[in-house]
């Protein structure tokens, strides 16, 4: 069962204008991709079942293993990219061959929330570029899921 998008989409537009903050994950007060995915869990299905091992902002990272992808397929729901809708958390590849290591949430068919350097957290366009760029998609489980 997963958790309704409604919520997950509701939960995270309460994170908007959130300051960028590489590895924390406090609402109003500072979050990276990352920890607005951990804010939103917190909120929508419970306290996070481990901690967070401290992680590389490197973007262009390549490796065997998807690290990201990994731990949230562990927690989350993975779906389908035929099923990627509101709600679902989307991890981006954003280099070619460099592991996925940016999430977002997308809130519309064409909209996704994420945490960005210099913006913090904030609703913008899924623009081509963006979508082309999506590597994963999850969904949040309901609370008893776990």
């Amino acid at each position: 069962m997963t958790a309704d998008s409604a919520l997950v989409i509701a939960v995270a537009r309460s994170w908007l204008g959130t300051l960028y903050h590489d590895q924390a994950s406090l609402r109003g007060v500072g979050c990276d991709c990352l920890g607005l995915a951990r804010g939103i869990w917190r909120e929508v299905v419970g306290d996070e079942p481990f901690s967070i091992p401290p992680y590389t902002r490197d973007w262009g990272e390549t490796g065997p293993h998807e690290v990201l992808a990994n731990g949230a397929a562990s927690m989350l729901i993975p779906i389908a990219m035929s099923d990627v809708g509101p709600g679902a958390l989307v991890l981006f590849r954003m280099a070619p061959r460099a592991i996925a290591k940016h999430v977002g949430i997308l809130t519309a068919p064409d909209r996704f929330i994420h945490a960005y350097e210099r913006l913090g957290v904030v609703e913008e366009v899924l623009t081509p570029t963006w979508r082309r760029r999506i590597a994963f998609a999850f969904l949040f489980p309901l609370p008893s899921s776990i």
